[in-house]
C-alpha cells in the first residue's frame, strides 16, 4: 500500500515540469516584446542624428574617453564615437559604417532612412501583419526604389568636369566648412582626376592622395600641391641642407646608429683604452654606413621610424651633413608604399642592397616655411607614380579634422561616380518621386505586399521631411508641394534649403552620385530585415 500511495506523490512534481518547458512556446507576446525593444533601441540612434541631415543640420560635439573633442556632423563619425550597448542600435552603428565604406556620403540618411523603416515596419506589426510577410515586401519595395531611381538617373561622363564639381559641392555644403567649398570642390575633382585614367578605371584607390594637415592659416589656403609632399621635416640640427636640387632619393628601413643586443645588458668599462676604442668602433661604424649612402649617390635620405632604438644619433646627423646628404626621419610605416609609388624609389632593408638602382629621382627637394608651419617638398619627380598630396590648413586642431572628413566625403563621392557613372538630383527630389511611383505600384500588387508598398514609400518621405524640418521650414506644407509638382511630372523639383521654397534641383546645381542613394536604400532595407527577423536576444557564456 505504501508503494501505491507514494506513487502519486512522486509524480506530481514530475508532471508540472513538462507544462513549465512548454511555457516557452506558448509566451506568444515574448517576440512582440523583443522585437518592439529593438525598434525603439535603433529608432533612438536614428533620432540622435537625425538632426545633423542635411546643408542647415547641426553639429555634434563629442567627448571621447580621452577627454578628446570632436565636432563633427558626419553621420557615420558621430556614431563610431557614441557608446551604444543595445545590440540592435549597434547594427545601426554598422550599417552607417557600412555606407562609409560602400559610398563614403549619406552615412546620415541611410540610418534616418532605417529608423523610418523601423516605425513603418511597426505600425504593420500593430496591425497584425507578420514580421516574415514584412521583410519580403520590404525587399521587393527596395528593390523597385533602386529601378526608379536608375530611370530618373543622369549618366554623366567623366570628362564632363562641370558636373563632377557640382557633385563635391553638394557633398561639401553640409558640412562645417560648405562656406569654402568653392575652394575645395576643384582640389577634390583634380586630385581624382590626377590618379584615374577616366576611359579604363572603375574604381578609385583613395590611399593615392594624401593629406598633409599643417595648424596655420584658413582653409582658404588648402592647396593641391604639384609633385609630393612630407609631414616630417628636414633635419638641421647637425647643419645638414634643407634644399637640394637633382635629388637622389633613397628610403632605408635600417638604422643609422650603433648595433643594440635585443636584451638590455650593461658592460662595465675599467679602462680608458677600451672605453675608446669602443667609441672609435661606434665612429667607424657610422662612416662606413654613411660613405655607402654616398657611394650610390644618394643625397636625401629617408629613414623608417624604429621602435627598438634611435633612427639616427647625433655622430651620424654630422657625417650626412658633411657629404651634403639631406636627413628625414620618422617616416611611418604606413607611408612606405605610397612614398615608394609617388618617388619611384624602392625600400632599402639593409646597407648591402643600398644600390643606385633603388633611388628615385626629382629635380628639387627643399623645406619651405609657410603659414608659420614647415613642409617638405618634392617636385618633378621623374617616372612618379599616379599620387597626389593635398596641403591643409586651419586655425585649429578641430577646424582641420572636420574639413579632412568633409574632404573624405567629397572624394568618396567622386569615387562613387567613377564606380557607376550617374547622378541624381538631391533636395530630397528621388525620395518623393520614389514614394509616388511605389504608392502607384501598391494599388497593383496583390495581399500583404500592397499594404508593404504602401508603408515603404511612406518611410521614404522622412528624408525630405527632415530636411525640411532642420531647415526650420513647415515639413508637412513643404512635402505636401513637392507631392503635387512630382505629381505633374517635375522630377527634379526638391527642397530649396537656402531660399526655404521648392525649385529645379538641376538648375541649382543640386546633384549627388546614384550609388550613394541606391546604396542606402539597400542597406537600410537589409538592416530593417534582419531586425525583424529576430524573435529573442540570448545571451551566450
Amino acid at each position: 500500500m505504501a508503494a501505491t500511495a507514494t506513487a502519486p506523490s512522486a509524480k506530481a512534481p514530475g508532471s508540472s515540469a513538462p507544462r513549465n518547458r512548454n511555457d516557452t512556446f506558448n509566451q506568444k507576446d515574448k517576440p512582440a516584446q523583443v522585437r518592439l525593444s529593438n525598434i525603439t533601441a535603433a529608432k533612438a540612434v536614428a533620432d540622435a542624428i537625425r538632426t545633423s541631415l542635411g546643408p542647415r543640420g547641426m553639429d555634434k560635439m563629442i567627448e571621447t574617453g580621452k577627454k578628446e573633442v570632436v565636432i563633427s556632423n558626419d553621420g557615420a563619425t558621430i556614431l563610431k564615437h557614441m557608446s551604444v550597448l543595445h545590440p540592435a542600435a549597434r547594427m545601426l552603428v554598422d550599417l552607417s559604417a557600412a555606407q562609409d565604406v560602400e559610398a563614403g556620403d549619406g552615412t546620415t540618411s541611410v540610418v534616418v532612412l532605417a529608423g523610418s523603416l523601423l516605425i513603418a515596419a511597426e505600425k504593420l506589426l500593430k496591425k497584425g501583419v507578420h514580421p516574415t510577410q514584412i521583410a519580403e515586401g520590404f525587399q521587393y519595395a527596395a528593390i523597385e526604389a533602386v529601378k526608379i531611381l536608375e530611370e530618373i538617373s543622369i549618366p554623366i561622363n567623366l570628362d564632363d568636369r562641370e558636373f563632377l564639381l557640382k557633385s563635391a559641392t553638394t557633398s561639401l555644403s553640409s558640412k562645417v566648412v560648405s562656406q569654402y567649398s568653392s575652394v575645395l570642390a576643384p582640389i577634390v575633382v583634380d586630385s581624382v582626376l590626377r590618379i584615374i585614367n577616366p576611359a579604363t578605371d572603375h574604381n578609385v584607390d583613395l590611399n593615392d592622395i594624401r593629406i598633409v594637415k599643417k595648424i596655420g592659416g584658413t582653409i582658404d589656403d588648402t592647396e593641391l600641391v604639384p609633385g609630393l609632399v612630407l609631414n616630417q621635416t628636414a633635419i638641421t640640427s647637425a647643419g645638414g641642407p634643407s634644399r637640394v636640387e637633382k635629388a637622389k632619393i633613397g628610403l632605408i628601413q635600417f638604422q643609422l646608429s650603433p648595433p643594440k643586443p635585443d636584451m638590455d645588458n650593461q658592460v662595465v668599462v675599467n679602462d680608458y683604452r677600451q672605453m675608446d676604442r669602443i667609441l672609435k668602433e661606434e665612429r667607424n661604424y657610422l662612416l662606413n654606413l654613411v660613405k655607402k649612402i654616398k657611394k650610390a649617390g644618394c643625397n636625401v635620405l629617408l629613414i623608417q621610424k624604429s621602435i627598438l632604438r634611435d633612427a639616427v644619433n647625433s655622430l651620424s646627423l654630422h657625417f650626412l651633413s658633411k657629404l651634403k646628404i639631406m636627413a628625414i626621419k620618422e617616416v611611418e610605416r604606413d607611408e612606405i608604399e605610397f612614398l615608394c609609388k609617388a618617388t619611384g624609389c624602392k625600400p632599402i632593408a639593409d646597407i648591402d642592397s643600398f644600390t643606385e638602382d633603388k633611388l628615385g629621382y626629382a629635380d628639387l627637394v627643399e623645406e619651405a616655411e609657410s603659414n608659420g608651419s614647415r613642409i617638405v617638398q618634392i617636385s618633378g619627380i621623374k617616372g612618379a607614380g599616379k599620387t597626389a598630396s593635398i596641403i591643409m590648413r586651419g586655425a585649429n586642431q578641430y577646424v582641420l579634422d572636420e574639413a579632412d572628413r568633409s574632404i573624405h566625403d567629397a572624394l568618396c563621392v567622386i569615387r562613387c561616380l567613377v564606380k557607376k557613372r550617374a547622378l541624381v538630383v538631391g533636395g530630397g527630389a528621388p525620395e518623393i518621386e520614389i514614394s509616388q511611383r511605389l504608392s502607384e505600384l501598391a494599388k497593383t500588387q496583390a495581399g500583404f505586399q500592397s499594404i508593404c508598398f504602401q508603408a515603404f514609400a511612406e518611410a521614404v518621405e522622412v528624408i525630405p521631411t527632415t530636411l525640411a524640418e532642420n531647415s526650420g521650414l513647415s515639413p508637412i506644407s513643404i512635402v505636401t508641394d513637392l507631392r503635387n509638382r512630382h505629381a505633374k511630372g517635375e522630377k527634379s523639383s526638391g527642397i530649396n534649403v537656402r531660399k526655404g521654397t521648392i525649385s529645379d534641383m538641376l538648375r541649382e546645381n543640386v546633384v549627388q552620385p546614384l550609388l550613394v542613394s541606391t546604396s542606402a536604400i539597400e542597406l537600410s532595407t537589409e538592416t530593417v530585415r534582419m531586425l525583424l527577423k529576430i524573435d529573442d536576444i540570448l545571451a551566450s557564456r
